[in-house]
């Protein structure tokens, strides 16, 4: 029988947490930006290198009590593999922000908000679902529910580059646009992987 947690151990889950609202507040940056016109992005991109930085403490101190703990309350792996996947959304939000803020694009298509709205989405199911990591009970629809956003993600990315190719727009516009919806598309990918991560941590302590 697996050797349960004690009480220090349960700080895994505390910043497994605080991970995903972190993601919440990254997410709602990039709501700000759609609304805020080229001058006002500095602000924005520097609050959202602030809540990378969060990201990177907190995935820092994931690993110092995975380092320090002799039981931990599921696979070391898999402890190391969740904190860095819910990392990589972060670091994915943070890029596309500081994109838009130094290209200095004029205005960003419309497809761009549909994207943010699916990371908005996503956000707010990570952070709801990571308290159900120490259960790990009731989690099956929000797997199932990123995968599907995770495909809607896809498919508005999809249309996002046949406008970017439309002839709408000059060469270096399309460069710049096309790493700005590129990275919000791996933002989308990596909200998929925090949750298969999630999917096997589950399906493993079974």
């Amino acid at each position: 029988m697996r050797l349960r947690l004690t009480p220090k151990e349960t700080s895994f889950y505390d910043l497994f947490a605080k991970a995903a609202d972190n993601l919440v507040v990254g997410a709602a940056l990039l709501t700000e930006l759609l609304g805020t016109d080229k001058s006002g992005r500095a602000v924005i991109a520097e609050r959202m290198r602030d809540a990378e930085h969060t990201g990177d403490e907190v995935t820092h101190a994931i690993y110092r009590q995975l380092n320090s703990s002799f039981i931990t309350p599921f696979d070391r792996e898999d402890i190391y593999q969740l904190a860095g996947r819910l990392d990589d959304v972060m670091d994915a939000m943070e890029a596309a922000v500081d994109l838009a803020t130094l290209y200095q694009v004029e205005t960003l298509p419309p497809g761009v908000a549909d994207q943010v709205d699916v990371l908005v989405r996503a956000a707010d199911l990570t952070a709801e679902a990571m308290p159900r990591l120490r259960s790990m009970k009731d989690l099956t629809e929000y797997w199932i529910e990123i995968n599907r956003l995770e495909n809607q993600a896809d498919q508005v990315y999809r249309k996002l580059l046949a406008h970017l190719f439309s002839g709408e727009y000059d060469a270096i516009t399309v460069m710049k646009l096309r790493e700005i919806v590129e990275n919000l598309e791996t933002a989308a990918d990596n909200f998929e992987h925090v949750a298969n991560a999630i999917e096997t941590i589950t399906v493993k302590e079974s």
